[in-house]
C-alpha cells in the first residue's frame, strides 16, 4: 500500500452514471472487438485445429525448457505478458524450425463436415446451392423411362452445402494462397476476426475447390481452378465491401505473376447505385491494392473506358441533283448527326483510361458504352468480373434497364457475376437467375454454379442496436420531438436504462424540399458555444459533386454533427462514427428502414439508437416496420413486450400490396413536394414549420397584397410610357 496515493486521493467521489456508461455505449468510442453478429456456443469434444495443437504442443516445450526449481522468484507480471512472452518464443522457435527445414510445410487447415456444419451455424450462415453445371455426357432415356420418373421440381435442385469458413484473416495465405502483398495490406488495416459475410464467402470466391472439398455436392460441381457466381444477403454494416474486393485483386495479382503482365486492362466492374458508395468502395480498393500494381479507378462523366475506333457515325452524303431546298426533317437529321459526329470526335480524340477495377454508377457507364447517334453498346471483351453493390436497387425498376445493359455488354465467357445487398425480394433473385442463364445460353456458354449465402434472418434489421417507434400525432409534434433530441437530458426516449441519442446522427426525410425546410427550421437550434449553425448540414443530390463531397468530408472529420439528408445516404456508406438514426419521415418500404437504421451499429459495433416519428397520416403504414423492430428484438434476445408493444402490432393495420407499391413509388401522399407549393389540405397538415396554420395565412396576405401593388406600379409605369410614345405622332386612329 503507498501512502502517498492514499493522502493525495481527492475526497470528493466521481458519480457512476446510472445503467451503461456512454463509453461502452456510443458506437463512435472505437473500434468493436468482434466485429461478428452471431456467435451461438458451438457444441463440445469437437476435433481440435491442426494449427491449434501445434502451437499448444510449442508452448508445452516452451514451459518445459522455462522450468527451473533453484532460480530466484521472477518479478510480478500480469498473465497477459506472461502469455504475449510465451506465444512470441513459440513463433520464435516455429520460424526457426521453418528456416532449417526441421518442420513439416504448413499444410491447408481442413475442417470435416460435421465442424464446417457447426462453424457455420453457430454463426447463422446459410448457403445454398440454385445451380449446378450439368454433366457433359448426356445418356438417352427410354420413353417408358420418363414416364416412370416424376417431374423434378425446382425446390429440389436448392440443396444447403457446407463449405471450408474462413476462421481468420491469417488462414487466406495458408489455405487460400492470397498474395504476400495483399496479406501484408489486410495486416496494415488491422483485419484479424472476419465478419460472418467474409466468412462464408471469401473461401466459395478464392478457391471454391478447396472450399467444397468436404460437400459431396461440392465435388460435383466445382472443378479445380473454376470460379462460382454468388447471390450474397448479409445485414449492414458486416463487412459486404471487402469481401468482394479481396478476391477481385487477389486474381489479379496472381494472373499477372503468371502471365508477367504490367499493363492495365479492365478486367472488374463494379456497380454502385451512389456516387457516395461508389467512392467509398475506391477507397477501400485502393487500400487493398497498395503496392500490388493494382489500379483502382472511379468512373466520372465523360471518361472513355473502352477503344472504339468505329463509333464515328458518317453523316448523309449530299446528292447535286437534290434541290436547293429540303424537307425539314431531313435537315434536323443532319444537325442530329452533325452533333452526333462531334461528340464521337471529341471521345475519339479522349485517351482510354487506364484501370483495372472500375467503379461506377450504372449510368454514366452505359453512356460511356453507348455509340453516339445509335443504340449499339461498346463489348466489353476483357471484363471477367462483375459486381453489383446494393443488387435490390440495381434490378429494381429504376435503374434495371441500365445495369441490363452493362450486363449483356460483358460479352467476356470467363465472366463471373455477384450481386450483394442486405435486402433482396424473390423478384430480384429470380430476376438474377434468369438473366445469368439467358447470357450462357446466348453465347453458348457451359453452365455454372450458382450459389446463395444468407447472413442470419432473411431481410431483417441487425440485432445489436436499440429501436424507438414514437408516435408524434402531427408534423409539428414531429419538429418538437426532434428538437427534443437535440438536448443532452432529453425525455424523449421511453427507458433511462436505453442508450440515448448523442451526436453525430443523420436525420432522413421523404424529399429534398423536407430535407432543406427542416434544416433551416433547425439551423439555430445548436448554441454557438457549441459550434451553432457550423454544426447542421443538408446532402441530396441537388446539390453539386464538390458540394457532396466536401460535406461527407467534414460529416466524416467530426465538424458536422447532424446531417439531414435524404434516401441517398441509406445504403452502404460507411460511417463508423455514427451513433444514431432518426428516421423524421416514415420509410417507404421495410427495405429502406433496414437499410437507413443500418448506418449505426457497423461492424458489430453496440450502442447504436434507431428513432421513427409517425403521425396519424402514416398509421396504415408503420405495421411493417413495427414487424421488422420486433424480430431485430427477439434476434438480440430481448423479452417480449420491452420495445414493440405486442397490443401495438395487433392494433396497427395490415398494408395491401397495392398500398406499399404505392408507397414505394411515390412515398406519404401528403408530403409530396407538390401538395406544399400549393394550397392544398395535405400540403398545408405536412409543411416542416412551427407557425400555426393562421400565422402563414396573414403573411401570404402580406406577400400577396405586396405583389400586387409591385405588379400593379409596373402596370401604372407601362401606361405613362405607352401615352408618352403615342403624344409624339399626328395619327389618332381610325374613326367609324
Amino acid at each position: 500500500m503507498d501512502i502517498f496515493k492514499i493522502l493525495s486521493r481527492s475526497t470528493k467521489q466521481t458519480r457512476k452514471p446510472i445503467g451503461r456508461t456512454q463509453s461502452s455505449t456510443l458506437p463512435s468510442a472505437g473500434t468493436a472487438s468482434n466485429p461478428q453478429l452471431y456467435n451461438d456456443p458451438v457444441p463440445q469434444n469437437k476435433k481440435r485445429k491442426l494449427s491449434d495443437r501445434k502451437e499448444e504442443a510449442v508452448l508445452s516445450d516452451v514451459d518445459d525448457e522455462e522450468i527451473n526449481f533453484f532460480a530466484q522468484a521472477p518479478k510480478t507480471e500480469s498473465k497477459q505478458t506472461i502469455k504475449r512472452e510465451k506465444r512470441k518464443k513459440a513463433a520464435q522457435i516455429l520460424a526457426e524450425a521453418a528456416l532449417s527445414d526441421k518442420t513439416e510445410t504448413i499444410e491447408p487447415t481442413l475442417l470435416d463436415e460435421d465442424e464446417c456444419k457447426a462453424t457455420l451455424r453457430s454463426h447463422r450462415i446459410k448457403i445454398t446451392l440454385m445451380s449446378k453445371p450439368e454433366p457433359v455426357v448426356k445418356r438417352k432415356k427410354s420413353k417408358k423411362r420418363k414416364e416412370e420418373e416424376p417431374p423434378k421440381k425446382a425446390k429440389d435442385e436448392h440443396k444447403q452445402i457446407y463449405p471450408q469458413p474462413l476462421t481468420a484473416f491469417e488462414d487466406l495465405k495458408t489455405n487460400f494462397g492470397i498474395s504476400k502483398r495483399l496479406g501484408e495490406n489486410l495486416k496494415r488495416e488491422g483485419y484479424k476476426i472476419p465478419t460472418e459475410v467474409q466468412m462464408g464467402s471469401l473461401p466459395l470466391l478464392l478457391k471454391p475447390e478447396f472450399a467444397l472439398t468436404n460437400s459431396e455436392e461440392g465435388k460435383e460441381t466445382v472443378a479445380e481452378g473454376s470460379e462460382v457466381d454468388l447471390l450474397t444477403v448479409a445485414p449492414t454494416g458486416s463487412g459486404k465491401t471487402l469481401a468482394f474486393l479481396i478476391p477481385v485483386v487477389n486474381s489479379m495479382v496472381q494472373r499477372r505473376r503468371k502471365e508477367a503482365e504490367v499493363s492495365h486492362r479492365l478486367e472488374a466492374i463494379i456497380v454502385a447505385p451512389t456516387k457516395e458508395l461508389a467512392s467509398q468502395i475506391v477507397n477501400e480498393g485502393r487500400k487493398l491494392a497498395i503496392g500490388t500494381g493494382i489500379k483502382v479507378v472511379g468512373m466520372v462523366k465523360g471518361m472513355r473506358v473502352v477503344g472504339d475506333s468505329d463509333q464515328v457515325v458518317s453523316a448523309p452524303k449530299e446528292d447535286a441533283s437534290e434541290s436547293e431546298s429540303e424537307n425539314e426533317s431531313e435537315e434536323d437529321d443532319e444537325a442530329d448527326a452533325a452533333k452526333a459526329n462531334a461528340k464521337a470526335a471529341k471521345r475519339a480524340a479522349q485517351p482510354v483510361a487506364k484501370a483495372d477495377i472500375l467503379v461506377t454508377t450504372p449510368l454514366i457507364l452505359l453512356h460511356a458504352l453507348t455509340k453516339p447517334g445509335s443504340k449499339d453498346k461498346l463489348p466489353l471483351e476483357t471484363v471477367r468480373h462483375l459486381i453489383l453493390d446494393e443488387a435490390d436497387v440495381l434490378l429494381d425498376p429504376l435503374f434495371r434497364d441500365q445495369t441490363l445493359g452493362i450486363w449483356e455488354s460483358c460479352v467476356s465467357p470467363l465472366l463471373h457475376v455477384s450481386l450483394w445487398s442486405a435486402t433482396m425480394g424473390s423478384s430480384i433473385e429470380t430476376l438474377a437467375v434468369s438473366t445469368i442463364s439467358s447470357r450462357r445460353e446466348r453465347l453458348s456458354l457451359p453452365a455454372q454454379p450458382l450459389i446463395r449465402l444468407v447472413i442470419g434472418l432473411k431481410d431483417s434489421a441487425i440485432p445489436n442496436i436499440t429501436h424507438h417507434l414514437i408516435y408524434a400525432a402531427t408534423e409539428p409534434g414531429k419538429l418538437i420531438g426532434l428538437r427534443q433530441l437535440l438536448h443532452p437530458t432529453s425525455p424523449c426516449l421511453a427507458s433511462p436504462s436505453d442508450p440515448k441519442l448523442r451526436p453525430p446522427f443523420l436525420v432522413f426525410t421523404q424529399t429534398i424540399p423536407r430535407a432543406i425546410a427542416l434544416h433551416s427550421e433547425l439551423l439555430y437550434d445548436i448554441p454557438a458555444e457549441a459550434g451553432g449553425s457550423s454544426r447542421l448540414a443538408v446532402l441530396h443530390s441537388d446539390l453539386s459533386d464538390s458540394a457532396r463531397s466536401a460535406i461527407m468530408s467534414r460529416f466524416r472529420n467530426g465538424e458536422i454533427w447532424i446531417l439531414i439528408t435524404t434516401d441517398i445516404l441509406s445504403r452502404g456508406v460507411d460511417f463508423r462514427g455514427i451513433n444514431g438514426v432518426v428516421n423524421y419521415d416514415v420509410p417507404s418500404s421495410g427495405a429502406s428502414y433496414i437499410h437507413r437504421v443500418g448506418r449505426t451499429g457497423r461492424a458489430g459495433r453496440d450502442g447504436g439508437v434507431a428513432v421513427t416519428f409517425y403521425t396519424k397520416e402514416d398509421i396504415p403504414f408503420v405495421k411493417p416496420i413495427a414487424n421488422i423492430i420486433a424480430a431485430s428484438e427477439k434476434a438480440a434476445g430481448k423479452k417480449e413486450g420491452e420495445g414493440v408493444q405486442k397490443w401495438l402490432l395487433d392494433a396497427l393495420p395490415s398494408v395491401s400490396k397495392k398500398d406499399k407499391k404505392d408507397l414505394k413509388m411515390r412515398g406519404v401522399e401528403v408530403r409530396r413536394a407538390g401538395l406544399e407549393k400549393d394550397g392544398g389540405k395535405g400540403g398545408a397538415k405536412a409543411k416542416i414549420s412551427t407557425k400555426s396554420g393562421y400565422e402563414r395565412k396573414v403573411e401570404n396576405r402580406k406577400k400577396g397584397a405586396v405583389m400586387g401593388s409591385r405588379r400593379r406600379a409596373e402596370m401604372e409605369k407601362g401606361n405613362e410610357a405607352g401615352a408618352e410614345s403615342d403624344g409624339g405622332s399626328d395619327f389618332g386612329g381610325f374613326d367609324d
